[in-house]
């Protein structure tokens, strides 16, 4: 994990996840300091799957998400690292206005059906604001990014295909400021767009169902080794 910061760049956040949690037990006392998660219960984005907690946990330092149909429920799950100024006990998810986030991942193989849609999100939560999404595909196909257009987000002002499959280790890095917005694999740049939001975001690690429920014997982890957040340097 990075501990140092690039040049113009305050290293703001990170977390290598060196304490064990149980499922079950997620955030818990080791990590309710800096992170939260979508609320058990909630539907993702194409309804089919149920966010939950339950599923998450922390061992051999990686932060797991465990992908599962149980008892008939598509579980799904979303951590959010919190930054200076959230307040979980109020919703408030507080991000920052431009910054650069890199998250070292992977996934277990057969997870078909099951996505990451991996993105910062406006803190408005107005989508017209803008949305910004990486890694974002299928997790038994290649990985993409995309950008969203600022004030018509149904239309990607980029969109960034990769030969890259989640299967193998892979950092990817959104670049944000307010000139552009980059997209880094593995340190090399994959595509950048001049439509840049100019709002306050916030990183979740959403991780969903891919347009309908998967099948039923789908199940698996995608293991999240570690995230580094910055924020530009004054």
């Amino acid at each position: 994990m990075p501990t140092t910061s690039p040049a113009g760049w305050n290293l703001i956040f990170s977390d290598d996840f060196t304490t064990n949690v149980a499922a079950g037990s997620w955030p818990g006392k080791a990590y309710d300091a800096k992170w939260t998660a979508y609320q058990a219960g909630w539907k993702d984005t194409s309804g089919a799957g149920t966010y939950e907690t339950k599923n998450i946990s922390v061992a051999d330092s990686c932060l797991t998400l465990h992908l599962a149909t149980v008892r008939g429920v598509v579980q799904v799950a979303a951590p959010i690292p919190l930054l200076a100024g959230s307040d979980p006990s109020k919703g408030v998810r507080a991000g920052q206005k431009y910054g650069m986030y890199s998250v070292c991942f992977k996934a277990d193989a057969g997870l078909k059906g099951f996505k990451t849609a991996w993105l910062l999100w406006p803190d408005s939560n107005v989508w017209a604001d803008g949305e910004i999404d990486f890694p974002e595909a299928d997790l038994g196909d290649t990985i993409n990014a995309f950008d969203h257009q600022v004030g018509n987000p149904s239309v990607n002002a980029l969109a960034v295909s990769t030969s890259a499959y989640y299967t193998s280790w892979h950092v990817a890095t959104i670049k944000w400021t307010a000139a552009r917005v980059s997209f880094i694999l593995d340190g090399r740049v994959i595509g950048s767009s001049t439509v840049s939001p100019s709002v306050p975001m916030h990183l979740v690690l959403q991780t969903e169902t891919d347009l309908r429920a998967p099948a039923a014997p789908v199940a698996g982890n995608v293991y999240i080794d570690w995230v580094v957040i910055y924020a530009p340097a004054s």
